[in-house]
């Protein structure tokens, strides 16, 4: 971005991506907290079933948390956290202490 400010409501219909390339889903709506005047979650709809499929149901969507964002663009991206919902026993495995 150019540092120029931008509409909230530009986030809406943009495709969400992990880091690793994979899809997730699509801005639906943005929750904000008005005393910080932040964005705090994107709630997303269209959701790949691959991620989600045994866990949501069909209809619904799920808010990640801002913090989850990496990059906004004509895409966004998200931390790799949500593809952990597919194997969640891979990614215990995978944490180094």
């Amino acid at each position: 971005m150019n540092g120029t400010p931008e509409e909230i409501t530009t986030l809406v219909g943009r495709e969400v991506y992990s880091n690793n390339g994979m899809f997730v889903g699509e801005v639906e709506d943005v929750r904000l907290n008005l005393d910080h005047e932040a964005v705090t979650g994107l709630a997303l709809t269209a959701l790949n079933t691959e991620l989600f499929g045994n866990q949501i149901e069909a209809g619904k969507g799920v808010l990640i948390p801002y913090r989850w964002v990496r990059a906004v663009g004509d895409v966004i991206l998200i931390n790799d956290v949500i593809e952990r919902l597919k194997n969640p026993e891979e990614s215990e495995e995978s944490v180094v202490v």
